[in-house]
């Protein structure tokens, strides 16, 4: 790829091979912030997904979503469970908190409904294989919502890397930081070891970590971490984790989260012949202000942002539609659990973890 070309339909859809008819239908299972705040908009502005159940505990204070959105039908979760109004969605988006992500997912492949699970799969390696297991049974399409894998600044470096822009990868340096408790009650659920697996490595960390395994195209080696929590809100889980990743190519990845600190994020590969940079790639909306160094040459470009959640519910809908298998699959999310337990075991017996 030439370096004066890279920046050439920015946000093309690579993936968008053929054109499809319809739109799948969608189950929303847990109406929190996110899917009112970010998904129901993004499927509602995109093209191949529409959401006509919304599945929820608080059916009454739902009402005003369903209404906004034009939601046909509305359920709690044993209603959900027990299969009813499962001729009015194809697909489930699970969006609970993490420890309840399994049992929605099977309950969905049973119905024989395709599932997009928000990350991470579940809270433990052994129950997420239980959801890939059930959705290969049920012989329905599973996605890990990594919706970064979507976003057109991480795709494009993927190309770059890809096309040898900036040589042989060496380094890779990811951050994400947001300060949970300036917009959530100490109660919340993600401070609860039980019901989200962990803290900031869960919740933050597994971005870069998804997203520079999904830029290199391969898995890591081995992971080194260490960890830190404050007493207080913090007791439970891990406020900050810092790891470093050994790839299989040379490539090593140093990586920090934190639910503790400043909103920042920020992504950098750097190759034996240059390096890109990604201002922002984690916190939410990507800005697609990025720089990339090759040999003597140096550009930047800055564009207006893609909503990443639309992208990745067109993306797991064309999916359906066409039988395509998406690359953020069950696989995708089991890799992941697997460092995440990795990470957690080198941070407790400080030792580097094998993974190969």
């Amino acid at each position: 790829m030439n370096l004066e070309n890279a920046f050439t339909d920015f946000t093309r859809r690579d993936w968008e091979r053929e054109s499809v008819d319809g739109t799948v239908r969608l189950a929303i299972v847990g109406v929190g912030g996110f899917a009112r705040q970010r998904a129901l908009p993004g499927i509602a502005d995109g093209e191949y997904c529409e959401t006509t159940v919304l599945v929820t505990g608080s059916p009454e204070r739902t009402t005003t979503a369903a209404e906004e959105f034009d939601v046909s039908h509305v359920l709690d979760y044993e209603a959900f469970l027990e299969g009813d109004h499962a001729d009015a969605y194809d697909a489930v988006y699970v969006a609970t908190p993490n420890a309840f992500h399994g049992q929605y997912a099977v309950a969905a492949a049973e119905h024989g409904k395709h599932v997009i699970c928000e990350k991470p799969l579940e809270t433990t390696l052994e129950r997420a294989r239980a959801v890939v297991d059930a959705c290969e049974d049920a012989g329905v399409t599973l996605m890990t919502a990594y919706r970064l894998q979507t976003e057109p600044s991480v795709r494009r470096t993927r190309e770059l890397v890809h096309s040898g822009v900036v040589g042989e990868v060496v380094q890779v340096h990811g951050s994400f930081s947001n300060p949970l408790l300036e917009y959530a009650d100490a109660d919340t659920w993600r401070l609860d070891a039980d019901l989200a697996g962990g803290g900031a490595m869960v919740d933050l960390g597994v971005y870069p970590l998804n997203t520079t395994r999904f830029i290199l195209g391969c898995g890591s080696e081995g992971v080194y971490a260490t960890t830190h929590s404050s007493d207080g809100a913090f007791a439970d889980v891990d406020e900050h984790v810092a790891f470093q990743l050994e790839f299989p190519t040379g490539a090593t990845a140093s990586c920090t989260a934190s639910l503790d600190a400043h909103a920042a994020s920020r992504l950098q590969l750097v190759g034996t012949d240059g390096r890109i940079s990604i201002a922002s790639p984690f916190g939410g909306v990507v800005p697609h202000e990025m720089v990339v160094e090759s040999g003597d040459m140096r550009m930047e470009y800055t564009g207006p942002p893609v909503d990443e959640v639309r992208e990745e519910f067109d993306y797991f809908g064309y999916c359906v539609l066409t039988g395509t298998e998406p690359e953020p699959d069950g696989i995708d999310g089991l890799t992941d659990l697997r460092v995440i337990e990795a990470t957690y075991e080198s941070a407790r017996t400080s030792r580097q973890i094998d993974l190969a």
